[in-house]
């Protein structure tokens, strides 16, 4: 279903359309999950004519795994998945905290999947992926906000503040992982220009109060707007590192490598 867009809903797809074409290379993924954000990133690409491949990595039946398969079939467009294997799963895993020696369990969760984006995106002679990270941060995405609503915006501004800055650096130890491939990961919404547009949309269209479970409003009326499947722009947020398993799996393992994240 494809609705009516609104002024800023267009100015925002514009947007949008011109921090992708900065980064476009002659072949890219994108980091598809099927979730809003990734739909609307892998959408925007297909209208554009660009040659792109979705790719998607998990344990297998995981959810990302099996949502994933569905939109992009939805979607018409070519995808790949890499199950990631248990057997080899924890080598990956101490390998990739070695190397970033970073004492945080979202930084390392982040690591290992793009790793294994960076690892099946090189299986097919693709040197850059674009994800759509950066639209929870500026829109409010995560359930964090929704606490910190209550206190006024001014406190809202702070916290997405801080989000973006630890994305940010976050996004360069990632890279450094997806290295070992020859493979760059690229925030299209990260760039400052979309940065600074996308903090100026009132919060209004972010986030309504605290008992806001949706919220990144016009993100997902855009969404529909330009035809993602309304199964996924009104699909509830379900992170990365859980809808891979990864993060249920790396508690798991860690364990056995008597550390503490």
């Amino acid at each position: 279903m494809v609705t009516a867009i609104s002024e800023l809903e267009k100015e925002l797809h514009t947007q949008m359309i011109q921090a992708i074409e900065r980064v476009k290379d002659s072949k890219m993924g994108v980091s598809f999950s099927g979730g809003v954000d990734s739909c609307l990133l892998a959408k925007i690409c297909q209208d554009l004519g660009y040659d792109v491949l979705l790719l998607t990595m998990g344990f297998e039946d995981s959810h990302d795994i099996e949502f994933s398969t569905k939109m992009a079939k939805v979607l018409g467009m070519n995808h790949e998945v890499e199950i990631i294997s248990e057997k080899t799963f924890s080598d990956a895993a101490r390998k990739i905290w070695d190397t970033i020696n970073v004492d945080n369990l979202s930084w390392n969760e982040n690591c290992i999947a793009f790793y294994y984006v960076a690892k099946l995106a090189k299986t097919h002679k693709i040197d850059q992926v674009i994800t759509a990270n950066g639209i929870d941060e500026l829109f409010c995405g995560y359930n964090a906000y929704r606490d910190s609503i209550s206190e006024g915006n001014d406190i809202v501004l702070e916290m997405m503040k801080d989000k973006l800055d630890n994305e940010t650096r976050m996004m360069k130890a990632v890279n450094k992982i997806t290295s070992e491939f020859g493979v760059k990961i690229v925030q299209p919404f990260l760039s400052e220009k979309f940065v600074e547009f996308a903090k100026n949309i009132p919060l209004e269209y972010k986030i309504k109060d605290k008992d806001d479970l949706v919220r990144k409003h016009i993100v997902r009326k855009l969404a529909i707007s330009i035809g993602v499947p309304e199964e996924s722009a009104l699909k509830l947020k379900k992170a990365m590192q859980y809808g891979s398993l990864i993060h249920k799996n790396l508690l798991k393992v860690k364990k056995t490598w008597n550390m503490n994240f």
